[in-house]
């Protein structure tokens, strides 16, 4: 009956840094004995060594309406047409059902790409 083993190189043994020479000793990976070589050395997020840093070069002036934009799906007539049966009513939970939309918050708009040939009624989009 065979068992099952892990890959090779799976596990590993820990690594203990700088605790004499059979482990990695002197400079512990770390390199020479810089800022980022001491206890609590380093530098804080974004700093770029003196260069002025990114996010105080990139301008934030004004107002962005990124975060209040709607998102908007397009339904062309020719969509409708295939969708929906003469005399149906068009909304956006017969578009969901259909599977034109797809998401509870999405939003539609139709355009005039195509010819429709049935009688539908449009309610509110």
């Amino acid at each position: 009956m065979a068992q099952l083993q892990a890959p090779v190189g799976a596990n590993t043994k820990k690594t203990i840094v700088g605790r004499g020479k059979s482990s990695k000793g002197r400079f512990c990976g770390k390199g020479m004995n810089g800022q980022n070589a001491r206890s609590g050395g380093g530098v804080r997020p974004g700093f770029e060594g003196g260069q002025m840093p990114l996010y105080r070069r990139v301008a934030r002036r004004g107002f962005s309406n990124y975060p209040f934009k709607k998102d908007y799906v397009v339904v062309s007539l020719d969509m409708i047409n295939d969708s929906f049966k003469d005399g149906e009513t068009v909304n956006l939970q017969t578009l969901r059902d259909n599977c034109l939309i797809k998401g509870v918050d999405t939003e539609a708009k139709i355009l005039a790409n195509g010819e429709i040939t049935k009688k539908v009624v449009v309610v509110g989009l």
